[in-house]
């Protein structure tokens, strides 16, 4: 399918809008000067935990205990994750060292 310059520059300007009003919103919405409302500032204590809890059922929902590797390699990984977080409290490490070695032992060991 094949677009018109003009269905491109529409398509570029609902993008750019849409971006433009997902990032200014919350600065009109909650002003510096006014206290944020307690309902916002509890979704922002108790999403991040459901939102690591919904990615980690997920990860999980496919795999199999029963057929080989038996859910090896996302067992290791997992562990790996747990214990750099424990260790160095890095999000980012964690989780770029965890899906390294989920793929290092799905692509050449499993």
């Amino acid at each position: 399918m094949f677009l018109t310059p003009l269905q491109t520059f529409i398509m570029i300007l609902a993008i750019a809008l849409g971006t433009i009003v997902t990032r200014f919103l919350p600065f009109v919405l909650f002003p510096e000067n006014k206290k944020t409302p307690k309902f916002v500032m509890y979704l922002g204590n108790v999403l991040p935990t459901a939102m690591i809890g919904l990615l980690v059922v997920y990860c999980f929902k496919g795999v199999s205990v029963v057929t080989a590797p038996f859910g090896i390699p996302e067992l290791i990984a997992t562990m790996c994750i747990v214990v750099l977080h424990l260790w160095k409290r890095n999000v980012l490490i964690s989780i770029s060292v965890g899906t390294v070695v989920y793929m290092v032992l799905v692509q050449c060991v499993f």
